[in-house]
């Protein structure tokens, strides 16, 4: 498992790698891309055992947490592979790596060296295995990877030392008590067991799996100090009503990506998904608006993924197509240079409100190529649906048949994301700056593109798709970019006062208004000219208006196409010096 033999040298077969490409891939595919991180991690694993051996520590030494570990390995190795595999022990070895090379920050360094111990520690109560171990504790508390945590009551506040002993599957944690002295507990982490406020156990998030296979199960990250994407955290547990909550929004999005359907990009085996870190809350609390997702992953932490709980089950399982094509295209970087990135951000990417560089912009090109993908699937799930409501319901209820609207929905982000998509591979495609291996998989990717670009959609989500787009991009420009005389023959410059802007059209236009009333409203039903007007009325008042002049922009150059409006459209921001005629 661990075995310091284990150098087998991974060489992908053609066929995976162009499964891969494609935005896809197959259960084998994806397992030869766990094999390849398992390689690395353990590299950088033995990397940081030599830095470690050097470090003074009041704990004990890497060496003998080292030896519990493989001791337990050599008495049963997988689920000290699961440990070692796991999100959090790839972000730890990482962050450590990048700690001892002075680019990163934390506590003391002997303190979150401590990890390897509590590793071991897990190991051995996962093995039946025997250890005694001198760890770090942040006010009394032990995480225990994989299992939970322990927390000494009336322990001293701060960064202490204290001796954690594993034996008969139970592990006795001793340190300082508040008043002096000493505190000890002992807990039983194998047995299931509620929060006792001394024992934390790891959550889970489970579903069924079909045609009795083995339920799915994800860890729900709350307490590990290496579940954020670098920085060192403090447990942060989740409450038992937003854990139900978790497990409810889970249960539903695992039942929508197990749809029928053909495999392809968009398509998630949940089994792939290690962890799932809660973002932002601690508590239930109101859902955040539907157009608000907010998820991150680190290539350091393979199949794991920060998310801001949902609004839908939709929107989590969109969520976690999303991050797990990250995942893919970290590992895939691991094994494959595929483009040679000054780390210069001066892109458009259709989903940022900043400049991106190479590297941003190929990971988005993949993960929204999967997350077009995935609205395929829910367009033909909505088809459907509606078609079966039409047979039993007659024609007449069509109009108020919440199928119709599913497919207005669904029609409208797979046309947005496979149009920005294609956008991006295109960019990426005349960088000049992929490899061969890069410009093959951004090929196939464009192959797929091309396809879905030749897909019907239902004409009304098309349309809301393409002004979306074009909004975006205009409105992008025109926050970011110098306009062309300023910028002279370089390229392109950008803005020194740009900041952050909320992207609140591309969700707004997924479905039409009933009776519209703003200018959006109206461009987004279709009725430009209507919304020409209401647009100029902004900007009589604030000529420079980004959102409003992007609005206006696009409605005129549908109202009046032409070679004036395809300029218009592609440099807006020349439209700010003098300002725009409304």
């Amino acid at each position: 498992m661990i075995s310091e033999q284990d150098h087998a040298l991974l060489r992908m077969p053609d066929r995976l790698f162009a499964e891969l490409a494609t935005g896809g891939g197959s259960a084998e595919a994806v397992a030869f891309l766990e094999r390849g991180e398992r390689a690395r991690r353990l590299l950088l694993l033995r990397t940081l055992l030599g830095h470690l051996d050097a470090l003074p520590t009041p704990l004990t030494p890497a060496a003998e947490a080292w030896r519990v570990l493989k001791e337990a390995a050599e008495k049963e190795p997988e689920p000290v592979e699961r440990l070692l595999l796991a999100p959090t022990t790839g972000g730890w070895i990482s962050h450590m790596l990048r700690r001892v090379h002075g680019t990163a920050t934390g506590p003391a360094l002997w303190a979150e060296a401590s990890h390897l111990c509590a590793l071991a520690l897990s190991a051995a109560l996962h093995t039946g295995t025997e250890a005694s171990l001198d760890v770090s504790l942040t006010g009394g508390r032990l995480p225990l990877p994989g299992l939970g945590m322990v927390q000494l009551p009336g322990a001293k506040d701060g960064l202490t030392v204290g001796r954690a002993v594993v034996a008969g599957g139970e592990v006795s944690v001793t340190g300082r008590a508040s008043t002096g002295g000493t505190v000890q507990v002992t807990c039983r982490p194998g047995a299931p067991a509620p929060d006792t406020g001394v024992w934390l156990p790891l959550r889970t998030l489970t579903h069924a799996s079909p045609q009795g296979a083995a339920p799915i199960m994800v860890v729900l990250e709350d307490l590990d100090p290496f579940r954020d994407l670098d920085d060192h955290l403090p447990p942060a547990r989740l409450d038992e009503d937003e854990a139900r909550e978790w497990q409810r929004l889970f249960g539903e999005a695992v039942r929508i990506l197990e749809s029928p359907g053909t495999p392809g990009p968009g398509r998630v085996d949940p089994a792939t998904i290690r962890a799932i870190v809660p973002f932002g809350r601690t508590a239930a609390s109101p859902p955040p608006p539907s157009f608000v997702q907010v998820s991150a992953s680190s290539g350091d932490s393979f199949g794991g993924m920060l998310i801001a709980r949902p609004s839908s089950p939709l929107a989590l399982a969109e969520t976690l197509v999303h991050e797990l094509q990250h995942s893919k295209l970290a590992a895939l970087l691991h094994l494959f240079p595929l483009l040679e990135d000054d780390r210069n951000e001066r892109y458009y990417a259709p989903w940022r409100a900043d400049p991106r560089h190479l590297t941003g912009l190929l990971h988005g090109a993949y993960a929204f190529t999967g997350v077009a993908g995935f609205w395929r699937d829910r367009l033909a799930d909505a088809q459907r649906d509606d078609a079966q409501g039409d047979d039993a319901q007659g024609a007449d209820a069509h109009s108020a048949d919440p199928s119709a609207e599913a497919v207005e929905r669904a029609g409208y982000f797979f046309a947005l994301r496979r149009l920005q998509s294609r956008l991006t591979v295109r960019t990426l495609l005349t960088s000049g700056r992929l490899t061969v291996e890069g410009r093959a998989l951004v090929t196939r990717l464009a192959r797929t593109l091309d396809g879905w670009l030749r897909e019907d959609v239902p004409p009304a989500a098309l349309a809301r798709a393409r002004t979306a787009a074009a909004l975006h991009r205009t409105e992008w420009r025109l926050r970011n970019v110098v306009p062309a005389p300023a910028a002279g023959p370089s390229g392109l410059r950008f803005r020194r006062d740009r900041t952050v802007w909320p992207d609140v059209r591309t969700h707004a236009f997924a479905t039409p208004p009933a009776v519209p009333r703003t200018a959006d409203e109206h461009l987004a039903a279709g009725d430009a000219a209507a919304a020409l007007t209401r647009y100029a009325d902004v900007l009589a008042d604030a000529p420079a208006e980004p959102q409003a002049l992007a609005g206006w922009v696009v409605a005129r150059t549908i109202l009046e196409p032409g070679r004036a409006a395809r300029r218009m459209l592609a440099r807006p921001e020349e439209l700010l010096e003098p300002s725009p005629r409304v």
